[in-house]
């Protein structure tokens, strides 16, 4: 697997509300109503990130779950950070089919 260009990295981005790029990767900070909700976050969030066999940098404190995705392999950023970010997005903002 290989790191995506800029512009490929700008164009995912454009869908994807809150990320922001952070040097070799992508970072977001989540905000919950609770603890309770940050965690379910992160619980559901760790077995789409297990599947993918792609784990999240993140850090939890009380309401807020900062998270940051890169791929260590490339030193850069790859179709797998887009991935978990399109399905931590959809954990906070499922879509109806």
């Amino acid at each position: 697997m290989s790191s995506l260009s800029d512009k490929q990295i700008d164009l995912q981005l454009e869908d994807l509300a809150g990320w922001q790029r952070d040097g070799n990767g992508i970072t977001k900070s989540y905000k919950f109503n609770d603890f309770i909700e940050a965690i379910s976050f992160m619980n559901q969030a760790a077995f789409h990130a297990e599947a993918l066999e792609h784990h999240p940098e993140w850090h939890n404190t009380y309401n807020v779950v900062d998270v940051r995705l890169t791929t260590h392999d490339t030193g850069g950023i790859t179709s797998l950070d887009i991935r978990l970010a399109k399905r931590m997005e959809h954990i906070i903002q499922p879509k109806h089919l």
